[in-house]
């Protein structure tokens, strides 16, 4: 429940943010990265979002933020506990945490994945819509 908690909070932050074009790319990297994490693991894809980001606050940057918050929270059972920075996480720490990160993420990314489609996406054009 708190990964729920979690994804819903960030989703309404972005509701409220108002901005479609930036909430829509943020589902469609929200629904592409838990393949991205199985395929290549947790660290090469943070990395790519970090890399696609370029420095800018973007939606690559802002699902790599959120992801990162969930992480390294200070909480106890955070993989990655009151760590500053996901990536600094990951390579500071060993494989089992890493493997246990990796997992925790898939997890959030669920409810994200759901939370964003519902209410970040935007309409496909065409869909729902009848001919007459």
């Amino acid at each position: 429940q708190k990964r729920a908690a979690h994804a819903w909070q960030k989703t309404q932050q972005l509701i409220n943010d108002g901005n479609e074009d930036f909430n829509d790319k943020y589902a469609s990297y929200t629904a592409s990265l838990p393949a991205t994490i199985q395929m290549c693991g947790l660290g090469q894809a943070a990395a790519t979002l970090l890399s696609a980001a370029k420095g800018k606050p973007d939606a690559h940057w802002q699902l790599y933020d959120n992801l990162s918050q969930w992480l390294c929270r200070d909480e106890e059972e955070a993989p990655y506990r009151g760590s500053d920075h996901l990536i600094n996480a990951i390579v500071a720490n060993d494989r089992n945490l890493y493997l246990l990160a990796q997992a925790e993420a898939l997890a959030w990314l669920e409810w994200m994945k759901k939370f964003a489609a519902a209410y970040l996406k935007k309409p496909e054009k065409g869909k729902g819509e009848h001919n007459g």
